[in-house]
């Protein structure tokens, strides 16, 4: 496989070092340069073809999208290297392939190559993941994106998931995407404070609960705000008993 040509842009030297050092790590990639603001960075994407750029936003004088408003042909693929996850529309809207959150993620590094080599190859590249893989805390906004459609959810405004095979759909403000993850990767990162597990197939918010009524075999059936019906297994319905004080 060849392997990668990539370019790094971040005003930080400890931050393109570092992500060099995981870039490396990972394998399949050659760093062909490095640099600390727009200016440099155009010289040197004029000077080579790297087929990915990583790519900070806040620097010095031209941020990230600038520097790629300013480009006569963009490089190949574009991957934003940020601290803030509130450029995350913006960035899918230039079509950037990933967007990663600082301190990047090694595991989800991985995942941004795979992505990148998928598309490279002409084959369709899986969704990414939401920006950085640690546990969301109740404030926390999570990153959701649905082919062209990006959008940036509270975490406690996310009422319902549901699993459909190998995705998951996640309701919120009467959007309901699917998006390619599974029920039991996304479990993990959701507060437990707001989160029950219904059943093998649904993760229910508390919150949004609106009635509960007794089921088959000592089990539960709650209906939650905006009409959805969603069954406790019996097993689940002792943990909707202890969360709900019944």
């Amino acid at each position: 496989m060849k392997p990668l040509q990539v370019i790094i842009v971040d005003d930080e030297r400890l931050a393109r070092e570092e992500l060099a050092a995981l870039l490396e790590a990972a394998g399949g990639v050659t760093i062909i340069g490095q640099a600390g603001n727009a200016s440099a960075a155009a010289a040197l994407l004029e000077a080579t073809h790297p087929d990915v750029l990583f790519l900070d936003i806040e620097m010095p004088g031209r941020n990230g999208f600038e520097l790629l408003e300013s480009l006569p042909k963009p490089p190949l693929e574009v991957v934003f290297v940020t601290a803030y996850n509130e450029f995350a529309l913006r960035a899918f809207g230039v079509n950037a392939i990933d967007y990663l959150l600082k301190p990047v993620n090694p595991l989800r590094l991985e995942e941004t190559l795979r992505r990148v080599r998928a598309r490279l190859d002409g084959q369709a590249a899986p969704e990414p993941s939401p920006a950085g893989e640690s546990p969301f805390k109740e404030d926390d906004q999570a990153f959701i994106k649905e082919g062209d459609r990006c959008w940036l959810v509270p975490v406690r405004e996310i009422r319902l998931i549901e699993s459909e095979g190998n995705h998951v759909r996640v309701h919120f403000r009467g959007e309901k995407p699917l998006i390619a993850r599974s029920l039991a990767s996304m479990e993990p990162r959701l507060p437990g404070s707001l989160f029950l597990r219904a059943s093998r197939s649904h993760l229910v918010n508390r919150h949004f609960i609106r009635d509960i009524q007794p089921w088959f075999s000592g089990s539960f059936k709650v209906r939650l705000e905006g009409g959805h019906e969603v069954e406790f297994s019996r097993r689940q319905s002792q943990a909707l008993r202890d969360a709900m004080g019944l």
